[in-house]
């Protein structure tokens, strides 16, 4: 008996099930799966029928979401590659941005994209690059800076996007830009900022000609594409500096030349800088040198008055008013029984040279003693633009590794020692924010003093998050864990605000070696920074270890997980043991505000599946699980759970 209800049971919802099938294979929309079991209602099918049919929509609509999502990440794969490509094939800049635009159209589906970048002689921006657009005036449009969407999302460095553009009064509208958008007859806009240092240098648009709502998938895709084109702009900018760069130097040379003809002792000067340069020697071979042309000692002093060849002033003689004195001359001056000289590049100061044992010079002695300085400039110049390119290739690693350090341990491990950078050996970790960290021209300053902090050494850094992380071979080589990173940490807190202008506060995680160690000890250290800013120390450095109670709580020893294991318990064993998610459904529905219907367009499923989930919830924490003071208890655990990691 029981058989026959089974099979009956079987063969009344075999119709549905199938019918669940061909909307798989056709690709149908998510909301014509909940139809299915509406007609199975409206017929009259039984309670047991009903649950089969109900289980297996859910199954169909998770199957559909995982294909839905396979296909449109393989679209988006083989665009980003073949932007990829394009970036490295080309050199034709147009070509490339014009891949991209286009690109960006075919994957949102949009009926135009467009690309609009700054014009700084007009003081304004224009379009670039349009695909899909069949306005004239749409295509040469000028915006002023500020104005319309593009200008929100340039002044904020942050993607806006509008379902209705101009029924939308959070940016300025102006009468030019709304007469192109109608006369391109758009309605639904997105922007992503192009950014390069944290700069905004552009912006990239996809728009519909009807009312559309954005995704975030969508937007992470275009930021993606937005990123690309900041690559083909930086390149192209850095090859036309790099002729720029040459040029100046052919012409320095050539200054040099024709004042080395006046004397036959300056010349010899200047044939042996040029041969020094030439051969790519470092700042101490100029100043052994000229020492030993000029029969004096040779002290190069970097822009902070540490030495980088020869030996350092004593403190209290006054070097820096001799330093200030020559910048303001332009010549080098006597200062005692010394001579100092500025190393400038244009208006910045970059060093200072000092030549002691030579009371007097004559004028050739002191033309060469100046011509060794524009060499230490140029030599200074061009070992910081090696070091800012290398650093940019490295701080692309270092993003990569705090971002997913588990997809490729191997790879990022091989990356980094081609690099120069041996993730296997144990480094710090020192994460550092500026005193306002959504300020992004200060975190970009930051970003800069970093560099110069690193400079020399075998450290990277990268803006990561609204941060700048700081990654430094560890002189300990892992011993004494908490001395190491706290004093790491103070000495960065201090030199790098004294490089950046304003207070930095620095936290450094333990001592690790290989990529998912490093990326668990930058954690450590964003907690510790944020830890140091309730604490009211903003502009200090401290390791977690350091911070005493703080630092167990932030580090490996706190109770945290137990809190969230007890908490949400049930909701994480579920999830694991069912491949569910009923944990990010829960967050979501908490952070749109108890909303469903917010909730299900975060999620992207449909608003029944979230009902439904919600009920699971309820069945595993109990009834009170949305009651005020047992959700604010969940939101914790969530936002715990969330700052922990997986």
């Amino acid at each position: 008996m029981g058989g026959r209800t089974m099979n009956h049971l079987h063969s009344s919802s075999a119709p549905a099930l199938r019918r669940l099938l061909d909307l798989l294979a056709s690709g149908a929309a998510t909301e014509d799966f909940a139809d299915v079991l509406a007609d199975a209602r409206r017929q009259g099918a039984p309670a047991a029928v009903l649950s089969e049919i109900d289980d297996a929509t859910w199954q169909a609509l998770r199957v559909h979401r995982t294909m839905r999502q396979h296909r449109r990440r393989e679209a988006e794969l083989t665009a980003l590659f073949d932007t990829a490509g394009d970036l490295a094939a080309s050199r034709d800049l147009d070509a490339v941005l014009q891949a991209i635009v286009r690109r960006a159209r075919m994957l949102l589906g949009t009926d135009t994209a467009y690309l609009t970048l700054p014009d700084e002689a007009a003081g304004d921006t224009y379009m670039r690059v349009t695909d899909g657009s069949v306005s004239v005036l749409f295509q040469t449009l000028r915006l002023s800076l500020g104005d319309g969407l593009g200008g929100l999302v340039a002044q904020t460095a942050r993607p806006y996007a509008t379902p209705d553009y101009r029924a939308d009064e959070r940016f300025h509208h102006t009468g030019s830009i709304d007469a192109g958008v109608l006369d391109e007859g758009l309605v639904a806009i997105i922007g992503v900022p192009l950014l390069l240092g944290g700069r905004v240098i552009g912006v990239l648009f996809a728009a519909d000609r009807s009312p559309r709502a954005f995704s975030p998938d969508e937007v992470a895709l275009l930021c993606t594409l937005a990123a690309h084109a900041a690559i083909a702009l930086d390149t192209a900018k850095s090859l036309a500096d790099t002729r720029a760069a040459l040029t100046e130097l052919n012409s320095a040379n050539e200054l040099i030349r024709a004042h080395a003809a006046a004397v036959q002792r300056a010349e010899r000067g200047h044939d042996r800088l040029t041969d020094l340069v030439l051969r790519g020697a470092e700042v101490p071979d100029v100043a052994a040198a000229v020492a030993a042309l000029l029969g004096g000692e040779i002290a190069v002093l970097d822009a902070e008055g540490e030495p980088l060849a020869g030996r350092a002033a004593a403190p209290g003689t006054g070097l820096a008013e001799a330093a200030a004195a020559s910048r303001a001359e332009g010549r080098s001056v006597r200062h005692g029984e010394a001579w100092v000289c500025a190393v400038l590049a244009g208006q910045e100061q970059l060093g200072t040279l000092v030549l002691r044992g030579r009371p007097d010079l004559d004028d050739a002695d002191r033309r060469l003693f100046e011509r060794a300085s524009v060499v230490t400039a140029l030599l200074l110049l061009l070992r910081r633009s090696v070091a800012e390119t290398e650093n940019r290739v490295r701080g692309e690693l270092l993003a990569d590794l705090l971002t997913a350090p588990d997809r490729d341990p191997a790879g990022l491990t091989a990356r980094g020692r081609r690099l120069g950078v041996d993730l296997g050996r144990p480094h710090l970790v020192l994460v550092a924010e500026p005193g306002d960290a959504r300020d992004t021209g200060a975190r970009s300053r930051l970003a800069g003093a970093a560099g110069r902090y690193l400079f020399g050494s075998r450290g990277i850094s990268a803006e990561h998050g609204e941060a700048v992380v700081l990654l430094v071979p560890d002189a300990d080589g892992g011993a004494g864990e908490g001395d190491a990173a706290q004093r790491a940490a103070g000495q960065a807190a201090e030199r790098l605000a004294r490089l950046a202008g304003f207070p930095v506060t620095v936290g450094a995680g333990r001592p690790a070696a290989g990529p998912v160690a490093l990326a668990a000890a930058y954690t450590e250290g964003l907690r510790c920074v944020r830890a140091l800013r309730v604490l009211g120390r903003s502009g200090e450095g401290a390791s977690a270890r350091a911070l005493g109670f703080l630092g167990v709580l932030l580090g490996d020893g706190h109770d945290v997980a137990g809190f969230v294991g007890a908490t949400l318990g049930p909701l994480l064993e579920y999830d694991a043991r069912r491949g569910t998610e009923l944990v990010r459904t829960l967050r979501a529905y908490f952070d749109c505000g108890g909303s469903l219907t917010r909730a299900k367009d975060e999620l992207h499923v449909h608003v029944n599946t979230v009902v439904q989930r919600l009920d699971r919830v309820e069945v595993l924490l109990g009834r009170d699980w949305n009651d005020p003071e047992r959700s604010l208890e969940l939101q914790l655990a969530l936002r715990l759970q969330l700052l922990s990691g997986p």
